[in-house]
């Protein structure tokens, strides 16, 4: 059985370039632009990034609060907005989607380190 790589889903908040340098890399990436869903509620993006399997990416507090109240998501990844650079995200989620299955980052939040 192959093991399924993670997939990401990038928020408003999070530049697009990010998206763009993890693509170059043959990296599975959505944003909310390419959905055309900016300003949507936090819960609904939760629950899409969920249903598709996708690793959800922000700088919003709030979608850590939602799985800190047991809301089940398909894996979050937490950094600060005024600490990680573009480079920082790319190397990170590379290297997350190096490592760890979508099977494993369920209901598991990461957060970027300074």
């Amino acid at each position: 059985m192959a093991v399924e790589k993670l997939r990401f889903y990038l928020d408003e908040n999070i530049p697009i370039a990010i998206a763009d340098q993890l693509r170059s890399r043959g990296i599975d990436v959505v944003t909310v632009r390419d959905l055309g869903l900016l300003g949507d509620e936090d819960d609904n993006h939760l629950q899409r990034a969920t249903a598709s399997g996708r690793v959800l990416c922000t700088h919003d507090s709030d979608f850590v609060k939602l799985a800190s109240e047991g809301v089940n998501h398909a894996g979050i990844v937490f950094g600060q907005q005024d600490q990680h650079r573009i480079g920082e995200w790319v190397k990170y989620l590379e290297l997350l989607h190096s490592i760890y299955s979508s099977g494993e980052m369920l209901n598991i939040v990461e957060y970027l380190s300074s």
